[in-house]
């Protein structure tokens, strides 16, 4: 499963950047409407790279992939483990938007699901996430430029 999708945003490249790579307590407090504390584990930091666990609050989903990024616009991320699916990646890139803020371009590849549940929610991703991602995504990061930080 694969889909790409772009949005707008108020928050300038660095705080979109920032949002995206920042692996402390504030991740919480940014992606608060897509990130279930319960599940969310930092196992391992280093300078350009992180490998975390991370869920959506009231599904029962998670994942574990390792986070690389290269200054000023570029994550990528790696499946390592899910409930769901036995392979994966991703990619953001974060370039100058209009008006001062930002265009986020998203690429997400999922695939080989585990089982018949792996497939509903390959399946569910496919026709919900175009849609449901960048409005999530432009709402914390919207945040994150109001806040000024």
């Amino acid at each position: 499963m694969r889909f790409r999708y772009s949005l707008t945003t108020r928050a300038t490249p660095e705080q979109a950047f920032t949002a995206f790579t920042d692996f402390g307590e504030r991740r919480l407090d940014v992606w608060q409407k897509t990130l279930d504390p319960a599940k969310y584990e930092v196992r391992e930091r280093g300078e350009n790279w992180a490998v975390v666990r991370e869920g959506s609050a009231g599904v029962r989903i998670w994942v574990l992939l390792r986070y690389e990024w290269q200054p000023p616009g570029t994550v990528r991320w790696t499946l390592l483990d899910s409930d769901h699916c036995a392979a994966g990646r991703g990619e953001v890139r974060i370039s100058p938007g209009p008006d001062g803020g930002s265009r986020v371009d998203a690429e997400i590849d999922h695939r080989r699901p585990r089982g018949l549940r792996g497939r509903a929610i390959l399946l569910a991703q496919r026709l919900i996430g175009p849609v449901a991602f960048p409005r999530m995504w432009r709402a914390a990061l919207d945040r994150v430029a109001a806040a000024g930080g």
